[in-house]
C-alpha cells in the first residue's frame, strides 16, 4: 500500500441506502447487473445475482458559483420512463445554478452499468461518489488512478469514465471520503491513491461536462476494469436500442385484463417490477425486494434481497393472470430445485439456494404445489418427473407436519393461521391425482377434516373484539397449538415490548383467503362480520387512498418519532392489504376499484408500491408523509403482484387462487368430514356419531383403547400409508354404540405413555 494513506481507518460501519426507491431496473439479456435508485441517484447495484447487492450507492457533488451540492440530499428532481413497462430512467436535477440530466443504462451483454449525464450551469463541475459495499464486507479495498477501483476477495468493481477523470481520491466514509472532503474544504482537495480494510469511498472528478460512466463488476480486479472499459467503447445508442427492444418485445406478451388508462398504466409496470426481480444466475429465483427496509440505518446480510417462496409464488401467480406461463413456469422449476430433501423449503434462502433463517412455514410448502396446480390448469405444466416429484415431496412434508405451522405468514407466531389453512386444503385438493386411489382418498380425506375444523382452530364466539359490532364471533389472526392452549391462550406480539396478548384480541386480513380460494362463501355470516371488524379496527383512510394493519398492535414499522424500526416499532398500513380487502370487495359483489386506486396512489416517484406507508402527522426531516411510503421495503414484489390479481379479479371475478376443483368439491361451504383425524399436534376431544376416527403418528405405536370408561379394553397396531404417517381407524359402526373413545399409546420401545386420552361421542 502507499505511503499516502487516508486517515480515518477503518471508516465508519457501513449501512445499505434507504430503501425508497425511484426505479429498479435490469436489461434482459446476458448482463447479470441490477440496479436500484433512490433520491435521484443510484442506490445498491446488485451482481452477479438478485440476492448479492455489491454497492452502497453511485451519487454526484455538483461545485458551481454557489457553493456546492450533494444531489441527493438536495431532493429536486424530477424521475421519468419511456414507458411504464420499460425501465430506463432518466433523472433531471435542477436548482438555479446547475442542471444535471442521467440517464441510467443496464448493458444488455455485459455485467455493467452505464450512466449518461449531462451537466449545464457557470462554472459547473461534476464529481461522482461511489461507496462499494463489496458483498456486504465491512472490510473493502480502493485503488483510485485514472479508474476507481474496489475489491473484496474474489468480487471487484471498476468505474471508468468515457472522458476519464482529472483526479480520483479514495478514503475512509466519515472521515476521508470525498463528502468530507468537499465539508472541510468547500472543494475537492484530497487525493488518495489507496484504501484498504475498511468502509471505503471513492470519489473523481469528472474531466467534462458530458459523458458516460460505466461500473463493471467481476471476479478480478483485471476482469471489472475490461468490462468497463469494453462496455465504453460499445456504441451507448446501440445499447440503448437494444435495451429498450427488449422490453418492448417482453411486453407484447402482456395480457392486461380491461382498465382504466392509470389502472392498465400501474398494471403494466407492475409486471416489469416483478420481472426485474427474477434473476438471471437462477433463472426463476424471485427476490421480495431489491431494498433493504430501513437501509441507512443498518447493515443487514439479508434485507429483503432474499427468495420467499411465498413472495415468489405469489408473483408467479399474478404473471399467469397476464399471460407470462412461461415466466412463472421458470420460477416453478427453480423452485424444484431449492425444495428440501424432506419435501418443504427454508424459510428464506438466497437465489443460490443458501438458506437465511431457519423458521418453517407450512404456507411456504403448500403455494408450489399450487403453482403447479394453476400451470397445469392453464395448460402450460409439463409434468415432468421431476415436477412430479416436487408436488409429490411437498404433500408428503404436508402430510406428515400439517396442519400447524411453525411460523404464520408473517413469521411471527406458531399455530393455526386461516391462510395457512386455506394453502394446505388447496394444495391437497388439487394434487390427490398425483396419487394412487388409496393414497388420494386419504389426502382429500385429511383436507375435509381439516376445513371443517377450521372454526375450530381460527374463530373466537366469546372475543372481546365482538362488543359494540353485534357480532357472534369472528376469525382471529392466528389459533395457538392446542398444546400451548390453543385459541384461548396468549401470543407473543414479538415487534413490541411486553407484548403477551390474548390470541382471541388479535385479528388480520389472513380469513379473507378463505373466501379468496373456495372455501367459504363471500356471505357466510361469520366472514362478513369478521370483515366488520376489520373495517371498524383495521382500516386506515389516508390522503391517498385505503390501506389496512396487518393485525391490531403490530409492531413492525417505524417508531412514533419516524426513527427507525430496530426490532420493535408501531406497525403502519400495508397497500398489499389493500388489495386482499379488494378481492373481498369483488368476490361480495361490492367495486374493489377503490381498493386498485388506492394501491397505485401509495407510491413512490416512480410508482413503485411500497411494503408500508406512513400514518402519522408529516415528519419533514425523515421524508415521511401521510399516505405516502415509509422506510419499508420498496417495491414489494407480493404488492405489485397483488395488484395484478386484484385486476384479474375484478374482470373476470375468478380469483387466481380459486380451482374448480375447490369450487366443486366445497362450494364454499364448511364440509362435514366422514373421518376426523386426531394427531397430538391437532387433537379434539369430542366428535359427533357417525364419524370415523384415525389416530394418527409420524412413527410406530400401538394402541391399548377401551369405550365408555375403559370397557372392553382391546390393542391395536398402527398401520403406516405410503406418506409414513402411523394410523389406526375406528369405524363410525364401530363406535356406534359408546360414548366415549379412551386409548393410550405404546411406543416402538414397548413403554406406554402413562398419559390417558378420550374423544366424546356426541
Amino acid at each position: 500500500m502507499s505511503q499516502n494513506l487516508p486517515p480515518g481507518a477503518p471508516g465508519l460501519a457501513p449501512t445499505w441506502s434507504s430503501s425508497d426507491k425511484d426505479m429498479i431496473t435490469t436489461g434482459l439479456g446476458a448482463s447479470r447487473v441490477w440496479a436500484t435508485l433512490g433520491h435521484g441517484i443510484v442506490n445498491e447495484v446488485y451482481w452477479p445475482s438478485t440476492g448479492r447487492p455489491q454497492i452502497r450507492d453511485l451519487g454526484f457533488i455538483v461545485a458551481h458559483k454557489g457553493g456546492w451540492t450533494e444531489i441527493k440530499r438536495a431532493d429536486t428532481y424530477l424521475f421519468s420512463l419511456p414507458e411504464s413497462y420499460i425501465p430506463l430512467p432518466s433523472v433531471v436535477h435542477e436548482s438555479e445554478h446547475y442542471r444535471l440530466e442521467l440517464e441510467i443504462l443496464p448493458h444488455p451483454q455485459r455485467d455493467c452499468l452505464l450512466i449518461r449525464y449531462a451537466l449545464a450551469g457557470d462554472d459547473a463541475r461534476l464529481y461522482v461518489l461511489l461507496a462499494p459495499h463489496l458483498e456486504g464486507a465491512r472490510e473493502n479495498d480502493a485503488v483510485a488512478g485514472q479508474d476507481l477501483a474496489a475489491s473484496h476477495k474474489a468480487t471487484a468493481l471498476c468505474l471508468r469514465a468515457d472522458c476519464g477523470f482529472r483526479r480520483t481520491s479514495a478514503g475512509y466514509v466519515g472521515t476521508s471520503d470525498g463528502w468530507q472532503d468537499f465539508a472541510n474544504n468547500s472543494r475537492m482537495t484530497w487525493t488518495y491513491p489507496e484504501a484498504g480494510g475498511g468502509n471505503i469511498a471513492l470519489t473523481g472528478e469528472l474531466a467534462s461536462e458530458n459523458g458516460i460512466l460505466a461500473l463493471g463488476f467481476s471476479e478480478t480486479a483485471e476482469g471489472a476494469r475490461t468490462l468497463a472499459r469494453s462496455s465504453l467503447a460499445d456504441s451507448y445508442e446501440e445499447c440503448r436500442t437494444a435495451f429498450i427492444d427488449s422490453w418492448q418485445e417482453w411486453a407484447q406478451n402482456l395480457r392486461i385484463p380491461y382498465a382504466t388508462p392509470e389502472l392498465e398504466e400501474a398494471a403494466r409496470r407492475s409486471a416489469m417490477v416483478i420481472k426485474c426481480h427474477e434473476d438471471r444466475t437462477y433463472a426463476g429465483a424471485m427476490v421480495a425486494s431489491l431494498s433493504v427496509p430501513w437501509g441507512s440505518s443498518h447493515d443487514d446480510a439479508g434485507g429483503y434481497h432474499l427468495v420467499w417462496t411465498r413472495d415468489t409464488v405469489e408473483a408467479a401467480f399474478a404473471l399467469i393472470t397476464v399471460g407470462l406461463y412461461e415466466d412463472a413456469g421458470r420460477t416453478l422449476n427453480y423452485l424444484v430445485g431449492t425444495q428440501a430433501d424432506d419435501g418443504s423449503w427454508a424459510q428464506n434462502y438466497f437465489p443460490d439456494g443458501r438458506g437465511y433463517w431457519s423458521g418453517k412455514q407450512m404456507d411456504e410448502v403448500a403455494l408450489p404445489v399450487m403453482l403447479a396446480a394453476k400451470l397445469r390448469a392453464v395448460g402450460h405444466l409439463t409434468n415432468s418427473p421431476l415436477e412430479e416429484a416436487m408436488v409429490r415431496n411437498a404433500i408428503g412434508f404436508i402430510v406428515r407436519n400439517g396442519p400447524m405451522s411453525d411460523q404464520d405468514r408473517w413469521e411471527e407466531n406458531a399455530g393455526a393461521s386461516p391462510f395457512t389453512l386455506a394453502m394446505l386444503i388447496v394444495a391437497l385438493v388439487t394434487s390427490a391425482d398425483y396419487f394412487s386411489a388409496e393414497d388420494r382418498d386419504y389426502l382429500l380425506s385429511l383436507a375435509d377434516c381439516w376445513n371443517e375444523r377450521i372454526e375450530d382452530w381460527t374463530y373466537s364466539v366469546d372475543g372481546h373484539l365482538c362488543a359494540g359490532l353485534d357480532l357472534e364471533g369472528y376469525y382471529i389472526r392466528l389459533g395457538p397449538r392446542p398444546s400451548e392452549g390453543g385459541i384461548d391462550s396468549i401470543i407473543s406480539r414479538r415487534n413490541v415490548l411486553h407484548g403477551e396478548t390474548p390470541a382471541g384480541d388479535l385479528i388480520g386480513l389472513e380469513f379473507l383467503y378463505l373466501v379468496r380460494t373456495g372455501l367459504r362463501a363471500a356471505d357466510d355470516p361469520r366472514i362478513a362480520g369478521t370483515v366488520r371488524l376489520i373495517d371498524a379496527k383495521l382500516r386506515a383512510e389516508l390522503p391517498t387512498g385505503i390501506a389496512y394493519y396487518r393485525y391490531n398492535g403490530d409492531g413492525y414499522g417505524e417508531h412514533e418519532d419516524g426513527a427507525p424500526f430496530d426490532g420493535i416499532g408501531i406497525g403502519r398500513p400495508w397497500p398489499l392489504l389493500a388489495g386482499e380487502r379488494g378481492h373481498y370487495a369483488a368476490l361480495s359483489g361490492d367495486d374493489p376499484l377503490p381498493y386498485l386506486d388506492s394501491m397505485q396512489r401509495m407510491t413512490g416517484k416512480g410508482g413503485l408500491i411500497p411494503e408500508q406507508v406512513w400514518d402519522g402527522e408529516a415528519i419533514a426531516k425523515r421524508g415521511l408523509v401521510p399516505g405516502e411510503p415509509s422506510g419499508s421495503a420498496m417495491p414489494l414484489v407480493w404488492a405489485h403482484g397483488e395488484l395484478l390479481k386484484l385486476l384479474a379479479t375484478h374482470a373476470t371475478g375468478q380469483p387466481a387462487e380459486l380451482f374448480d376443483l375447490i369450487a366443486k368439491r366445497y362450494g364454499g361451504k364448511r364440509p362435514s368430514a366422514a373421518t376426523w383425524h386426531w394427531r397430538e399436534t391437532s387433537p379434539f376431544d369430542s366428535i359427533a356419531s357417525g364419524r370415523n376416527i384415525s389416530i394418527e403418528a409420524n412413527r410406530d405405536f400401538a394402541l391399548r383403547f377401551g369405550f365408555d370408561g375403559w370397557q372392553d379394553v382391546g390393542e391395536r397396531e398402527a398401520v403406516a400409508n405410503s406418506f409414513g404417517v402411523h394410523r389406526i381407524v375406528f369405524t363410525a359402526s364401530e363406535l356406534a354404540d359408546h360414548k366415549v373413545l379412551n386409548f393410550t399409546f405404546r411406543s416402538n420401545t414397548g413403554e406406554w405413555r402413562g398419559k390417558d386420552f378420550s374423544i366424546a361421542i356426541d
